[in-house]
Formats: structure tokens, C-alpha cells, sequence
């Protein structure tokens, strides 16, 4: 984590983003929030829709699937008597938007790599600024909520919010797959506030809700070939291990297991996954910390934080982000069943394609420093971020890293979803800064994270793209071999 005073500088950015708040809600000005359509994103929503409420604000919030001129030349038509305020979204854009809203004052909560110059009247909440990794260390639910709590001191109920959010980012990268840095923190609110509780068990998709064999055919990351998406394939895998399966006519849920059934459970699967060319570590990604909503009710997906992280990102991904704000704003009723239909649906649509790629396993393309995914038309722009963050843990060669695409006809535009390795990044590779690179020269936009980055680029560029980020991948490893692991952010074809 960063210094203890860069820490306290970052707070105190926070502090003062609520102190403008509680001004512009004092004098009744309207409150447009902007976010990502990812499970990040709705959560920050959530959290800034909550703690809005709660202060009396007149709001409204709007999700959308990335940031360009569009998006801002509509939340532009609204005057500037109302505030806008971009959470998970912002920092990659901050030249477009200084030329779009000029001196306007707004409010920017994002945990992305800032990008071109940011104008004094911007209230930026970034903890790249800090010292902080905004990839690991602090979601963007998690900026909302340090300001929802800088707002009100009972807002700390909103801190689980920000769990989940953290993990539906993927930031559960230290030690037993736990959140760390800033997380770590609000993981002590949440837990202090009585919503959260923390456990060590299998990370199974449905680990409170479903039977043991569907919560195995579920689990999707990591992909278990033959296994996953496989309900009868999952029972018989089950059977062979002699792990009881029903008693007194009911299924049995995961939790349901004995401490040595599950040692058992996780040790075949271990075996089974190196046996079919795996790194042993990817098994281990089966195995970590467990945060469990003990506010929500028992057997519902809302229990467990990964799960309900995961029904937020199906209700972005499927178009109806709605849902998944008014859950985090605590529906329970219409839209939780609506959410509900949506995240089987969601979860289908990944199983079909990764069932898909299994069968056409040419889609992907290892060129000399990246792999390619060509998805095309074949798989849908909504479902390509999701397939690329499950791809990346299974690649031959872990040094290299997934590019995935897919084509949006429509808009004659590629989708763009890039991951690397927890390793590479450590290294000091940047994704987030190739793809930006790559795409600036492609007539496009991106950028991200160091791990994980995306980018919006034509149709006819898709070579082009392609080729430079191969080469930009490959003088940036050159050069952090040649400094012995020094970073490197200055990038040039």
C-alpha cells in the first residue's frame, strides 16, 4: 500500500469531494451520476445513489458501456446547474472531456490510469495520483465509498457495496485470493458495520445456493475443460470421488460438505486440471477467501460477494444495468427476480461461447509477443470482456499477453478486451498504456489498467491494431528485461 501520508493525501481528495457535495445538495442543484456498466461500476452507482438519497439529493443515474463524445454531448444537455459526477469512468478521457465541458465543474471517482491533462475545475478522485494501485489496491466502488462515508459516517453500512464491487474487478490478487490495500480497509468497515464476514473455502459459483454438482458445472474461472458447464459430467466426477450427494432427499450445497470432502474435492480437481496441461496454480485458483453478506438471506446469490458481483455485471451486460443499480440500492423484489432470470441467462451465453472456443480452438492465434482472439461477429461485444478475463488464466504461455475482440457491426467498430498476467504487470508491463498507444494510432480510443485494459477502434484498423500492440508487448519486455525489471511508461512505435 502507499505511505501513510500519500494515504492520507488520497483521503483528504475524497473528504473534499464530499464537502462540494454536501454544498451543491444544500443549494438543490440537480446530481447526474454517469457510471460503467461493469459490476464496478453499478456498485459505485449504488453507493453514490444511496448516500445521495440518504442526504436528500435530487439525482438521477445513468450506466453506460464506455465513455465517448456521445455519452458527453447528452449529459452536456444538461445545464450546469446540474452537477455531474462520472464514477468508474473519466480518468482515460480527460482531454475529450475538458474539451467538451470546459470550465464546468465536475466530479471524476475512478480507479483507471488517468490519461492527458486534467483542468483545475475537475474534482478528481484517483488513487494513480496517490501512489495507489488503482488495478489492485481500490475499485471505484471503493472511491465512492470512502466519499459516501466522508458524506455521512453511517453510510459505513455502504462498505460491503464496495467488496463487492473490489472483487467484481478482480482485485482479490494478494495472498488466498484476499482483497488488500485499500480493500483491506473497507473490508474492516463492512465487517465492523455487521454486513460482512470473511471465510476460507472453494470458490464455487453457487456456493450457497445450488446443488454441489450444478455449483461445479457453474464454475467458469477457472474454466475446467469437461467440467464446467457440464452438469452430468460435474455428477459424475462427484460420484467417482464418493462424495454424498443427496441426504434425506435433499441435493447438497457445497456448504453442506465436510472439511474432508472438500479436501477430497479440491485435491481431484487439482489432478484432474494439471492432468490436462494446467499450471498448478490455476487450480489454486479453486481455493481463497470467501466473503459472505451475512445481511443478505442464506441460499441466495446475494450471500456471497463474488456471486452477487457477478448478477450485477449479467444485468450491465445484458442491458438492463437498471436492475442491478436498484438491487444495490436495496430492491429486493421486482428487480432482484428480474436480475435473477438475467444472470442464468448471462451465465448460458458464457457457457455457449466457451463451449464454442473449445470447438474452434483456431479462434485463438499466438503471434510472437500476444495471443489473439478473433471473436468477430461470433461473440457478441457484451460477453468478449467476460471471455477474455477466463481465457487469460488458461493460455499455454502465461508470459503472453490475450487480446481479445470482438466486431460491432452496427457501429463498424472493434470491441477490444486485453488481460495479462498478475506476473507480467508486476514486471512492469503496462496494458493499460499499449492499448492506448496502439488504438491513438488506429483512429481509436483505450486504455485501463496495467493487467486489464480495453479500447474502441474501426473495423478496418483491426490489423493494424493487432500489429502494433505485438510490437509495443515486445519492446516493452525487452526493455524491462534490460533494467532488470525497471518500469517503463514511455511508449513509441
Amino acid at each position: 500500500m502507499a505511505g501513510e501520508s500519500r494515504l492520507n493525501d488520497f483521503f483528504d481528495e475524497a473528504k473534499k469531494v464530499a464537502e462540494f457535495l454536501l454544498e451543491s445538495i444544500s443549494k438543490e442543484r440537480n446530481i447526474l451520476v454517469i457510471s460503467h456498466m461493469d459490476a464496478d461500476g453499478i456498485s459505485a452507482a449504488g453507493i453514490m445513489g444511496k448516500a445521495l438519497f440518504n442526504a436528500g439529493a435530487k439525482f438521477c443515474i445513468r450506466i453506460e458501456r464506455w465513455m465517448d463524445e456521445k455519452v458527453l454531448d447528452e449529459a452536456c444537455l444538461h445545464g450546469e446547474d446540474t452537477l455531474l459526477i462520472f464514477t468508474d469512468m473519466g480518468s482515460g478521457y480527460l482531454d475529450i472531456l475538458g474539451a467538451k465541458v470546459g470550465d464546468r465543474r465536475i466530479v471524476i471517482l475512478d480507479h483507471h490510469q488517468p490519461i492527458g491533462n486534467s483542468k483545475e475545475s475537475f474534482l478528481q478522485v484517483n488513487p494513480h495520483l496517490f501512489g495507489i494501485d488503482g488495478s489492485r489496491e481500490i475499485s471505484s466502488a471503493g472511491i465512492a465509498y470512502l466519499v459516501a462515508k466522508f458524506l455521512d459516517g453511517k453510510n459505513i453500512n455502504l462498505a460491503y457495496l464496495a467488496v463487492v464491487g473490489a472483487l467484481g474487478d478482480l482485485q482479490d490478487k494478494f495472498d488466498d485470493r484476499r482483497l488488500g490495500g485499500v480493500n483491506e480497509l473497507i473490508v474492516k468497515d463492512a465487517v465492523e458495520s455487521g454486513f460482512l464476514s470473511v471465510e476460507t473455502d472453494l470458490l464455487f459459483f453457487g456456493r450457497e445456493t445450488r446443488p454441489i454438482h450444478k455449483a461445479l458445472a457453474y464454475t467458469a474461472n477457472p474454466y475446467i475443460p469437461g467440467i464446467s458447464g457440464e452438469e452430468d459430467k460435474s455428477l459424475a466426477f462427484l460420484s467417482e470421488l464418493n462424495i454424498e450427494l443427496k441426504r434425506n432427499d435433499r441435493w447438497r450445497a457445497l456448504r453442506d460438505l465436510s472439511q474432508d470432502e472438500k479436501r477430497r474435492l479440491f485435491s481431484a480437481l487439482h489432478d484432474y486440471l494439471v492432468s490436462r496441461g494446467f499450471r498448478s496454480e490455476v487450480a489454486m485458483r479453486l481455493l481463497g477467501a470467501v466473503y459472505v453478506l451475512v445481511k443478505e438471506e442464506p441460499w441466495t446469490p446475494l450471500r456471497d460477494a463474488r456471486e452477487f458481483a457477478l448478477l450485477l455485471n449479467a444485468t450491465g451486460r445484458m442491458e438492463v444495468p437498471g436492475l442491478g443499480v436498484a438491487i444495490c440500492m436495496g430492491d429486493r423484489s421486482e428487480a432482484y427476480e428480474e436480475a435473477l432470470k438475467t444472470l442464468d441467462e448471462y451465465r448460458q451465453t458464457i457457457t455457449k461461447y466457451l463451449r464454442w472456443l473449445d470447438e474452434n480452438s483456431n479462434r485463438i492465434e499466438e503471434w510472437d509477443s500476444i495471443y489473439v482472439l478473433h471473436g468477430e461477429k461470433d461473440i457478441d461485444e457484451r460477453a468478449i470482456s467476460t471471455i477474455s478475463t477466463i481465457l487469460s488464466t488458461n493460455l499455454p504461455k502465461p508470459n503472453k499477453p490475450l487480446i481479445a475482440y470482438s466486431f460491432i457491426p452496427r457501429e463498424k467498430i472493434l470491441k477490444i478486451s486485453a488481460r495479462t498476467t498478475d506476473s507480467l504487470a508486476k514486471m512492469g508491463l503496462n496494458l493499460g498504456e499499449i492499448i492506448r498507444v496502439a488504438a491513438e494510432k488506429c483512429s481509436g480510443v483505450g486504455g485501463g489498467h496495467d493487467i486489464a485494459a480495453g479500447a474502441q477502434i474501426p473495423y478496418e484498423r483491426k490489423i493494424e491494431f493487432l500489429k502494433n500492440v505485438n510490437l509495443l508487448v515486445k519492446k516493452q519486455i525487452e526493455r524491462l528485461k534490460k533494467n532488470e525489471g525497471g518500469s517503463q511508461n514511455n511508449i513509441s512505435i
